[in-house]
């Protein structure tokens, strides 16, 4: 399996080159040269079958001859022996049709956990075997931060540097950040949102010399192998509900647009997936794209869901590429009109293909809080504000009603405590190993929204150049 570009000016490379690239030289994202299919007989298989052997199954074909099968198997075993629940995605019956696929069981209590936790030693496994070591760079609203430092935290391949918006995640996601004391892990809190902070990373790795003095590696969703990770349990949860027989609808709390791209793969994959909804908050970029075929930045609002402020949706130019037939030279153009100008516009063609598989919902401070007591009082159990977006998103879907619709439930509620306390008037539930985490000290570098800046401690902290 090679990789290619979106901007189509970069070399293809090998799944383990890509891996490592995380970002293209040209500014493009790698995807797949083409999508692998999955037979219905496999498919059918996933039943009853445990999440691990569905990954080997899934994920493999994309890894072509750089990992072998019995290797892949391997880091699978020790990347979901980290979660506190065998199942890993356990699926909860909501009741009328609604599903709720549990995605928090990892050590960090998010998402991110089923992708990183792979990712990290797949990454450490390529270092090892080339002799080589990593500088590795990410920004995060929230999760991916806590889920990058978790994963690599103490191994000797790579340095890790996590740059977080200042007073624009929670308490729990920033202390997960923050208290690592590994020698390898730093932490910069950065004068501005998210969006500025993954414009920082981007420039970094279209700074060529920087990138190769540091040997820059990316965990962001930029990087393949996080977007691949995650394709895994929408077929887990779809083969729990009839596939391939049956079509299945999911409902993705949306900010950086990768766990719902994940979807669209398993989608060309084979999946029956009847829609994908683009669940979002007021930071409702995609909403409103979809609505006018216009994609246009504006101010990122901060709310209750952090992980969901962005207003710059890094993967979305994948399906852009994938929209406009795989025609880099459309993409390079859409990305500088949004460069210059701050927006671009979809062809008609492009936006009728995005509407036959998408549908969004803006969901509001009102309706989350709402949608976070209702579950609670109808389902007996609380839920987290990104997760009460997405089901919120998921009743407000047409879709058949023989269609079953699963809302990705994308964090624990103890990593939003101001949030559940607003909600429910009560604390979350919160893991023993979360209470004893705030009591720990925090280590972290205060820098400038400035790239030299950041550029000059990376510099000085990386253990390569």
């Amino acid at each position: 399996m090679k990789y290619i570009s979106t901007r189509g000016q970069a070399p293809k490379l090998s799944f383990e080159e890509a891996l490592l690239a995380g970002l293209a030289t040209d500014g493009g994202l790698y995807v797949p040269e083409s999508w692998p299919r999955l037979s219905e007989a496999m498919i059918k298989s996933f039943v009853g079958m445990p999440f691990q052997q569905v990954a080997v199954e899934v994920l493999h074909p994309f890894m072509g001859e750089d990992v072998p099968r019995e290797r892949l198997q391997a880091m699978v075993e020790e990347a979901y022996a980290t979660f506190s629940e065998d199942e890993i995605a356990p699926l909860t019956d909501m009741g009328d049709g609604q599903y709720f696929l549990e995605l928090y069981h990892g050590p960090t209590l998010a998402f991110k956990d089923v992708a990183m936790q792979l990712l990290a030693r797949l990454m450490d496994d390529a270092l090892i075997r080339r002799g080589t070591r990593a500088t590795i760079v990410g920004a995060t609203s929230g999760d991916t931060g806590g889920a990058a430092i978790e994963a690599f935290r103490g191994r000797e391949a790579a340095d890790v540097f996590i740059l977080f918006p200042q007073g624009r995640v929670s308490d729990v996601q920033r202390k997960q950040m923050t208290t690592p004391n590994d020698p390898n892990v730093h932490t910069l809190a950065v004068e501005g949102t998210f969006d500025d902070c993954q414009a920082l990373v981007k420039e970094m790795f279209t700074d060529v010399a920087f990138r190769q003095d540091m040997s820059l590696a990316g965990v962001n969703s930029i990087n393949w192998a996080r977007v691949m990770a995650q394709i895994t349990y929408y077929f887990t949860a779809a083969a729990k509900l009839g596939a391939p027989e049956t079509p299945v609808a999911f409902s993705v709390p949306t900010g950086n647009f990768g766990d719902i791209f994940a979807g669209y793969v398993a989608a060309q994959m084979g999946l029956p997936v009847a829609q994908l909804m683009i669940a979002t908050n007021v930071n409702d970029i995609l909403a409103r794209t979809l609505d006018s075929g216009a994609y246009e930045t504006g101010e990122v609002v901060a709310t209750s869901s952090p992980s969901m402020d962005i207003q710059v949706s890094s993967n979305f130019e994948r399906l852009l590429f994938e929209l406009s037939g795989r025609d880099a030279g459309r993409v390079r153009g859409l990305m500088g009109s949004l460069k210059q100008s701050g927006r671009f516009e979809l062809s008609e063609r492009e936006l009728h293909l995005m509407r036959a598989l998408f549908a969004a919902k803006r969901v509001d401070a009102d309706e989350t809080l709402t949608t976070m007591r209702d579950v609670l009082a109808q389902n007996g159990f609380q839920i987290d504000p990104h997760s009460a977006i997405g089901v919120a998103a998921a009743k407000s879907a047409v879709v058949a009603e023989d269609v079953p619709m699963v809302t990705l439930a994308t964090a624990h509620p103890a990593k939003f405590p101001k949030a559940v306390q607003e909600a429910y008037q009560a604390d979350p539930d919160t893991p023993q190993r979360v209470v004893d985490m705030l009591e720990l000290p925090e280590k972290f570098t205060p820098v400038a929204n400035n790239l030299a800046d950041v550029q000059a401690l990376i510099r000085e902290k990386a253990r390569v150049g």
